[in-house]
């Protein structure tokens, strides 16, 4: 069964800060040669709660597709690339997720293969969106109350906004503890959520999109100190 992970890593010294930086590049070099690694973007955080177009040069983040749960968990423990990024970062935590739906493209392909659709469990939610230049302002000028919403909201477990180039590739992940409340954020169709989602299709701004939903299926270091997913339903 295909497993989709997203490690991300904190870089509290300056040094660490800077050879984070420095593998955006050299990352590209040595994650094709993981074996098993079907699939895998090298992204920046933006600062706050991520979703803001201002790097946040502590955060960085990989997202990868495997094959199945063994060869993640293996590859993810061996490889080098990842052993080096959890030798020079503060703090690291991979989140586990199977996917369960998917639409659209990321850099012309499907990466994901939608399989069974949970039944119960921590759900997570994925969008990714190229941003047409000309529209790059007005999309930005939206997200900080789409942000403020999902902060606010109680439901929601984690959230985070990454992205491959600022301004132009964004993606947005949070994870909720089942699909009515993952449901209900997006429903309200006067919120800025529902405005924005009404912007896209009238104004174009998108020139490629993706949407996925993933089951929760476990996780792996800490993030703040904590487990993101210890007061919610067990996930090991």
């Amino acid at each position: 069964m295909q497993t989709v992970t997203l490690s991300l890593f904190r870089f509290d010294s300056v040094a660490a800060r800077l050879w984070a930086f420095g593998m955006m590049a050299a990352g590209r070099f040595a994650l094709p040669r993981v074996p098993g690694l079907k699939f895998w973007k090298l992204c920046g955080t933006g600062t706050g709660e991520g979703f803001t177009p201002r790097p946040n040069t502590h955060v960085y983040a990989i997202l990868c597709v495997w094959p199945d749960a063994e060869t993640a968990r293996n590859q993810l423990e061996r490889a080098r690339i990842f052993r080096r990024y959890r030798a020079h970062a503060s703090e690291a935590w991979t989140v586990f997720l199977a996917p369960t739906s998917v639409r659209g493209q990321w850099a012309g392909v499907t990466p994901f293969q939608a399989q069974t659709p949970p039944e119960t469990g921590l759900l997570a939610a994925m969008t990714r969106a190229t941003v047409r230049p000309r529209r790059a302002f007005r999309f930005w000028s939206r997200v900080p109350d789409i942000s403020s919403v999902i902060g606010a909201d109680p439901n929601v477990i984690f959230k985070i906004g990454i992205g491959e180039v600022p301004l132009l590739h964004q993606v947005t992940f949070s994870i909720w503890p089942d699909a009515d409340s993952m449901a209900a954020f997006a429903r309200d169709r006067n919120g800025p959520h529902a405005k924005a989602i009404r912007a896209v299709r009238d104004e174009n701004w998108f020139r490629e999109e993706l949407y996925a939903r993933f089951r929760v299926t476990g996780e792996r270091g800490t993030w703040g100190g904590v487990s993101p997913l210890a007061h919610n339903q067990g996930h090991a």
